[in-house]
């Protein structure tokens, strides 16, 4: 059982259930709270820990939820969430969740008992976000699963960490606290999201007037949705420039730097003789792309073009430096706080707009 069915049980808000089971110092008409404490006995509910604590008040702190702290997109994203918070004077934890749907989840159950008035969770959505099904590194699963994984992330088999996950979530905001998602618009909560698919469009536009037209793309696996939008994108601007992406060409592979390098190993291996051009769909796929073309013996930006996604700092510093889309990841985290701190009772989404950046790495073919 969970708040929400103590809610409809009741003929309450969730709001209103939470504070009459949570001790909340916001006032409760007499007749709506034993209705409520009424309900929570016929169906057995406990109130949550953490949700006692939360309604009780909370500590000025944000608790931000990463997919990866060595991958420099968080990073930065981290960045523009310090930066308001402490201008608010709220103290960030960041906790990492290694892109496991599974724990993700945890560290939620776990921020709610710290009692900090914001939660912010920062990394892509991903389908069929099962505990069995959803690993650590993005990978697609397996055999049957994989194809039957749905797109609304219900449970195939295993724990439904997105009910779940939003379940916790709206307990918490219900007590007090504020939600806000930097991502896709998935989840029932403010969310500030990037212009993926637009970004990607412009990009392959842009490539094409450069004179190429024969693409690669390292892509991560198809639940991943930030990696499926900017494939969508490219491709459908690839189409608009006249052009078609050769599925022989299409890797998948980790969406990492590893995974960069692992695919452009495999491209070099069987002969990169057909390609013009590699898209990666995030720069650290694109700087472990460059590394294994210049240890296959090809130089890129002259032997093969590379170009990728989210114009990280460290786009510049490679050589040739990279071509790329940037977003401003500083900004979104900025935005991110702005929402938590000054949103409406409904949930809202704010789009982080991208431009394409060209460089060495794709010089103009004649």
């Amino acid at each position: 059982m969970t708040l929400h069915d103590v809610a409809r049980e009741a003929g309450v808000s969730i709001a209103t259930a939470s504070r009459a089971l949570n001790g909340s110092a916001r006032n409760v008409r007499t007749e709506n709270a034993s209705r409520v404490r009424a309900a929570a006995a016929k169906l057995d509910y406990r109130p949550h820990p953490s949700a006692q604590a939360v309604a009780r008040g909370s500590t000025p702190t944000v608790a931000l939820v990463v997919g990866d702290v060595a991958d420099p997109y968080f990073s930065a994203i981290a960045a523009g969430v310090t930066q308001a918070a402490e201008a608010a004077g709220l103290v960030v934890t960041m906790a990492v969740a290694g892109r496991s749907p599974q724990r993700e989840l945890e560290l939620v159950r776990t921020l709610r008992g710290q009692r900090p008035r914001v939660i912010v969770l920062a990394g892509t959505r991903i389908d069929g976000t099962t505990a069995s099904t959803a690993p650590k590194d993005g990978r697609a699963v397996d055999g049957a699963a994989a194809s039957a994984a749905p797109g609304d992330g219900r449970a195939v088999g295993g724990t439904d960490t997105r009910g779940a996950l939003v379940g916790e979530l709206e307990e918490y905001q219900a007590a007090g606290g504020r939600v806000v998602m930097v991502s896709q618009r998935d989840l029932p909560f403010d969310t500030v999201t990037i212009d993926n698919t637009g970004g990607a469009h412009r990009l392959a536009r842009a490539l094409a007037g450069a004179g190429y037209r024969r693409f690669a793309v390292f892509r991560a696996s198809e639940s991943v949705r930030t990696s499926r939008d900017r494939v969508a994108g490219f491709t459908a601007g690839l189409r608009a420039a006249g052009i078609s992406l050769d599925d022989r060409f299409v890797i998948e592979t980790e969406f990492t730097r590893g995974g960069g390098y692992e695919a452009a190993r495999k491209l070099a291996e069987r002969g990169a003789d057909e390609v013009e051009i590699v898209f990666a769909v995030s720069d650290v796929m694109a700087i472990g792309a460059m590394t294994a073309f210049r240890d296959a013996g090809l130089v890129p930006g002259e032997d093969i073009a590379v170009a990728g996604f989210d114009d990280i700092d460290s786009a510049i510093d490679v050589t040739p430096a990279l071509t790329s889309v940037a977003v401003p990841l500083r900004e979104a985290g900025q935005e991110a706080m702005r929402l938590a701190l000054g949103g409406g009772p409904a949930p809202d989404a704010v789009q982080i707009s991208t431009r394409v950046v060209l460089r060495e790495s794709t010089p103009a073919r004649r």
